[in-house]
């Protein structure tokens, strides 16, 4: 009891700064503080590398390659240039489409064609069935364009009228549309799909009917 007391006085007779100082809080340590802040950071990073060598990964193993088009056939049906300015065409264009990839499939959405001639439409945009096409496959398709009087100008009119008059006419089949990949249970967005296929045919004025190819480059695609 006596030492209680005594050292109960000796706290009354402490000065007022060393009252506070034994009455303060002790803080958590900043090198504490420092070091959970890194370790965090640490963490985060090594979880952001992780994702990314995953989708690299990924990406290597699924990267899709672009379809291949080639036109393989192409016959004449009717083409009018003695109407100017107006221009009547009916052709049908035998495609051959493919998919090279081994992993992953295409779907083609809004899907249209039509046909030019010195960069100027002769026929009307045609909208075509939607199509799918499985892990490296290929599909034939058969579009018949034109058929409705489209304007022109004058030079494509005498141009087309020149070159069926030297029996080799030089056409180009676009291809417009959007399409989707499947890899598994993932599908992508939609992206932009543009294609195109020079041709250069032998053809005579008032030829009807099937037509030899004297000429036909890879198609151009791009997405």
């Amino acid at each position: 009891m006596e030492e209680n007391q005594i050292t109960q006085n000796q706290q009354h007779h402490l000065p007022p700064e060393h009252k506070l100082q034994m009455n303060k809080p002790i803080s958590p340590s900043p090198y504490s503080t420092s070091s959970s802040k890194r370790a965090f950071a640490t963490f985060i990073t090594i979880f952001l590398i992780l994702i990314g060598i995953t989708l690299l990964v990924l990406w290597l193993v699924y990267r899709p390659h672009k379809p291949h088009f080639t036109v393989v056939g192409v016959a004449v049906y009717g083409l009018n240039t003695t109407s100017p300015p107006l221009l009547s065409a009916t052709l049908q264009f035998n495609v051959l489409i493919k998919n090279p990839n081994k992993r992953v499939s295409v779907y083609y959405d809004r899907f249209s064609a039509f046909v030019s001639y010195r960069n100027q439409a002769i026929t009307p945009q045609i909208m075509l069935p939607p199509l799918f096409l499985e892990k490296h496959s290929q599909v034939s398709l058969s579009p018949v364009l034109g058929g409705t009087a489209v304007p022109v100008s004058v030079e494509i009119s005498n141009g087309l009228m020149v070159d069926e008059g030297y029996g080799v006419v030089g056409l180009k089949l676009v291809f417009l549309g959007r399409l989707r990949w499947k890899a598994g249970a993932i599908r992508t967005a939609h992206y932009g799909f543009y294609g195109k296929c020079d041709v250069l045919i032998g053809l005579k004025k008032g030829f009807v009917g099937q037509v030899p190819l004297l000429g036909t480059p890879p198609c151009y695609i791009d997405i």
